[in-house]
């Protein structure tokens, strides 16, 4: 998959392509299903596929300091978009500049000089340009300006979670707010992952006998709730049943909230400076404060025993 950071990017000989644009953040299974369909749409037309995103997400420039949890990385987003199908990816920078873009030049900047679209695909709810004042409506009337077509995909699905609330980034964040982490990982296809380096932290793990990768998150990530969770800990492409603890460390009067993995029966690990992945299967127990050392050692042995034994019946996700 070709990735492109900015329209400059595009090579100059871009021909037509099939294009959908959206933040995709999480790439659910709801957006699953519009790329899908722009994939399958391009080569019935013998046509490349593209995916455009932004970057920072529109909210964080159209009202600074509204930033959401971010469901993905940027470059794990790009992984989930390339395993679909897709041909290329596009992300814009999305500046104060380009925020003021009214939906007609919106539209004639990307989809007309940019992508040369002859078909879009997009979801019923999208919305574009200045203040959000386009819609799909507007975007198809375009169409007939610019010689391309619009097709709009019903990315209505929902199963269990949320109560059987509609599959969206939100419900996802809310989700993981809440420690649902199964929930969250039934509207995104897969278990929810957090990223980042290894640091060093107190150590008290090692200690105890249960040394732990103290991950340094990466910006504006969703963080589950407090808690402990089973999941796995990937390190340089190795998914390792892990269990994982988010919080604060009350046992020890802590105040800084981390994510630490603690890799099931593995030995004599250096991680330090590494950049991991953190990925969350099942939710264990919230975080308690114990009143001895003797009884955090009995609590915990016992969350390793649950998460090996949830792990041990479950594949780990591949990508």
């Amino acid at each position: 998959m070709q990735r492109w950071r900015g329209l400059e990017d595009v090579p100059g000989d871009w021909g037509r392509s099939v294009v959908t644009i959206g933040s995709y953040d999480g790439v659910h299974r709801g957006h699953q299903l519009i790329m899908g369909r722009t994939v399958e749409r391009a080569r019935e037309l013998g046509l490349p596929s593209v995916v455009v995103t932004f970057d920072p997400h529109p909210s964080e420039v159209v009202r600074p300091g509204s930033h959401p949890p971010l469901l993905t990385a940027h470059h794990r987003r790009a992984e989930l978009v390339a395993a679909l199908g897709v041909d290329a990816l596009l992300i814009l920078p999305f500046t104060t500049e380009f925020s003021r873009l009214t939906p007609s030049e919106f539209v004639r900047a990307t989809l007309v000089d940019g992508l040369h679209a002859k078909l879009v695909v997009e979801g019923p709810n999208f919305r574009f340009g200045h203040k959000a004042a386009g819609d799909v409506d507007f975007l198809s009337a375009l169409g007939l300006k610019y010689d391309y077509d619009l097709e709009v995909v019903d990315l209505f699905v929902r199963g269990e979670a949320g109560g059987g609330e509609p599959f969206s980034s939100t419900l996802t964040r809310r989700l993981i707010a809440e420690g649902d982490v199964a929930g969250a990982a039934e509207v995104l296809g897969r278990p929810h992952r957090v990223e980042g380096v290894v640091v060093r932290g107190a150590q008290r793990g090692r200690e105890l006998g249960y040394p732990t990768a103290n991950v340094e998150t990466l910006p504006h990530t969703a963080i589950p709730a407090d808690g402990v969770y089973a999941g796995w800990l990937h390190v340089e492409g190795e998914p390792m049943p892990a269990a994982i603890s988010v919080g604060t460390n009350p046992t020890f009067d802590g105040t800084a909230r981390t994510v630490e993995a603690y890799a099931i029966d593995r030995v004599g690990l250096d991680l330090y400076g590494l950049h991991v992945a953190v990925d969350f299967l099942a939710y264990l127990r919230g975080m308690e404060k114990f009143d001895t050392i003797e009884a955090l050692l009995e609590r915990m042995a016992d969350d390793v025993k649950r998460a090996r034994e949830l792990l041990e019946t479950t594949e780990a996700p591949q990508i």
